[in-house]
């Protein structure tokens, strides 16, 4: 028997099939439409479930190497594998390591002492922390030796102020600030990059100065022996100084509002310092063997032509993570310029219910594992410049030298006994280790410190 298949509705028919249909039903009465609105709730639940995912294979194992690499070869593998402690609540199974990549402290224009923004940073359960202060890297040392209480990696670290101007010469100069990432060791041609800051920093008392004259001009007297007790003994001044000397003369309700009414950039109370260009500081930072980011270029006017003039300068990286959760559109000109995503809270410890708390930006495990795969390289080389400079200065010349200097362990623990490599941990020793391997000063044949030098200089490049 043959049957006929009935012809297909249009979408139209249907329309109409369904308002009859609609029509004729019997009113839901209040029971069904709380059941309907909970069925709804269950529906909707069952969707987020299913957009939770598990961990990558790719996430899992960023997450050990960061792991292992924040507890300096610390932790055993068993220990590291053990990624339960470091996924994000139900719903957002990404891993993550709590790392903070921008923070100030009181030796610039934070509130709260090295030691004392360590200590928060461990209370917040954060496990790297970079310590970014402007133009100075005083604090890192005290950061360092309180890390050690609480089994914080700590990149020393420094943001640099410095102006951009438009390579077609059209528009205004623009402020930008760019951080700097080094290896435990610090910079090599550490005294070429002091002489930059130390510049810059004698720039911002003049530039203190400029801004009180404007203030002055706009009827707020102010003192600069006050602008400088409150930065404190050795801190070179910022607009932030200026502004808590606002607030405690009354003259404005708290920072915020000195920085939108006068000291915003280009305000009317607003001077500039002594910055140097911003694609100096980038083949600065290059040259110093640190990686070079672009803080917070969501502040820019147009930030599209300085990523690509950094870029071209050696720029490696831009913030793009933000502590509420916005890219900006910054991670498509990331991906544009190939640049690496980073972020950071921009932690100041500021009387300011919104400013984001130390390590609160969510940045991804991958994120950070691949920052750490494009500066390890560059930090090595840097402690072989280092280790060669620390060489030449200690001198390894003469019998006396050759017999302090038996074997390669002998060698390395001399070396690392200078004050500036205090904090040398396991790995960036076996790189020592790996470089001179076949260096073999034995005491019956000494080497001449020139010998010894060009042996080791064949060997590092």
């Amino acid at each position: 028997m043959t049957t006929t298949r009935p012809a297909a509705t249009t979408e139209e028919e249907e329309m109409v099939m369904a308002a009859s249909a609609a029509a004729n039903a019997t009113p839901p009465d209040a029971d069904d439409r709380e059941q309907q609105k909970k069925a709804r709730a269950r529906n909707k639940k069952k969707k987020k479930k299913k957009r939770r995912r598990a961990p990558s294979e790719e996430e899992l194992a960023a997450l050990r190497s960061v792991l292992l690499w924040a507890r300096r070869g610390e932790a055993g593998d068993d220990d590291a594998a053990d990624c339960g402690g470091h996924l994000l609540p139900a719903g957002r199974r990404r891993p993550r390591v709590a790392v903070e990549l921008h923070a100030h402290s009181a030796r610039s224009d934070g509130s709260l002492s090295p030691a004392a923004l360590v200590e928060r940073a461990h209370r917040n359960g954060v496990k790297v922390l970079a310590l970014t202060d402007h133009d100075t890297m005083a604090g890192v040392a005290e950061a360092m030796e309180t890390a050690k209480e609480f089994s914080i990696r700590i990149i020393p670290a420094v943001e640099i102020s410095a102006v951009y101007s438009p390579s077609n010469g059209s528009g205004a100069n623009e402020p930008v600030h760019v951080l700097a990432y080094f290896g435990s060791w610090g910079p090599a041609k550490s005294q070429e990059l002091e002489k930059v800051l130390s510049s810059i920093r004698e720039g911002r008392y003049t530039r203190a100065k400029e801004m009180l004259s404007k203030l002055r001009s706009l009827g707020m007297a102010l003192n600069f022996e006050d602008v400088s007790n409150i930065a404190g003994n050795g801190v070179a001044p910022g607009r932030v100084h200026v502004a808590r000397a606002m607030v405690e003369a009354g003259y404005v309700d708290n920072l915020r509002q000195a920085f939108s009414r006068y000291l915003y950039d280009g305000g009317p109370a607003y001077a500039i310092g002594s910055e140097p260009a911003g694609e100096s500081v980038v083949q600065l930072i290059c040259r110093t063997g640190g990686i070079a980011v672009l803080a917070h270029p969501w502040a820019l006017k147009n930030p599209a032509p300085v990523i690509k003039d950094l870029k071209a300068a050696g720029l490696h990286a831009i913030e793009v993570y933000r502590s509420d959760g916005k890219l900006s559109g910054l991670s498509d000109l990331a991906d544009t310029y190939e640049l690496l995503k980073l972020g950071g809270s921009d932690y100041h410890g500021r009387d300011d219910k919104e400013e984001p708390d130390i390590g609160s930006v969510d940045l991804p495990v991958l994120a950070f594992f691949r920052f750490l795969e494009a500066a390890q390289p560059i930090w090595c080389n840097a402690i072989k410049e280092i280790f060669a400079n620390t060489t030449e200065r200690t001198g390894l010349n003469g019998p006396k030298e050759c017999h302090r200097t038996s074997s390669v362990d002998d060698l390395c623990n001399m070396c690392l006994s200078s004050p500036e490599l205090e904090e040398t941990d396991d790995s960036e020793v076996e790189v020592l280790r790996t470089e001179f391997a076949d260096i073999i000063l034995s005491n019956r044949s000494c080497k001449t410190l020139t010998e010894q030098r060009a042996e080791i200089t064949s060997l590092l490049h």
